[in-house]
Parts: structure tokens; C-alpha cells; sequence
């Protein structure tokens, strides 16, 4: 019988500034797909809108359950994003240099 094949994903959000645009993303390689936003690698909409802030981020068993959530949150009103970031980060500090220590 096959066995699954399980690999740890992240669901993300990064901001533009505090206040500003966000975006919603899933990758299994987190610290490489923030650096590939904050250094404007690859075309699109976070280059074009300079969205390389990450402000919140949440780890789970599989791709398919991140690729789940980022859908669901991508439908969600912008507020319950904001509500989502404040409850984990208050203060909207960029997590990335956290995850290069």
C-alpha cells in the first residue's frame, strides 16, 4: 500500500507596510520563497506592489492542507486578515529576519 507523501507547508501573508497591501501565499520552503519576494525575483503582483513584509505565517502537515487555507483566506474581507496578523503580530514586525537566527 503507498504512503502518503508528507511534507511540512506554510500558508503566508506579507504587507507592503503597515497598513497596506496584502498578499496571501503557501510554499513548502518558507525562508527561500521571503527571499525570493524580498529580493523581486520573480515577476508579479508582490514585485509590481513591493509586498516583501512577512507578518504572518502558519505551519501544517501538507501542501494540500496549506493550499486548503490559503483559498479559504483568500476569500476572506480584508479585516479578518488584519485580525489574524494583530492577534499574532500586534505590532506587524517583519518575522523574517526570526527565521534566519
Amino acid at each position: 500500500m503507498p504512503v502518503a507523501n508528507t511534507m511540512t507547508a506554510y500558508v503566508y501573508i506579507l504587507a507592503s507596510r503597515q497598513y497596506g497591501t496584502l498578499y496571501i501565499g503557501t510554499t513548502t520552503d518558507l525562508l527561500r520563497r521571503i527571499w525570493e519576494h524580498k529580493n523581486k525575483v520573480v515577476p508579479g503582483f508582490t514585485r509590481r506592489y513591493n509586498v516583501d513584509r512577512l507578518v504572518w505565517y502558519e505551519v501544517h502537515d501538507s501542501p494540500a492542507g496549506a493550499l486548503r487555507r490559503e483559498k479559504q483566506m483568500k476569500e476572506w474581507k480584508r479585516d479578518w486578515k488584519l485580525n489574524l496578523i494583530e492577534r499574532d503580530n500586534p505590532h506587524r514586525v517583519d518575522l523574517y529576519p526570526s527565521l534566519t537566527l
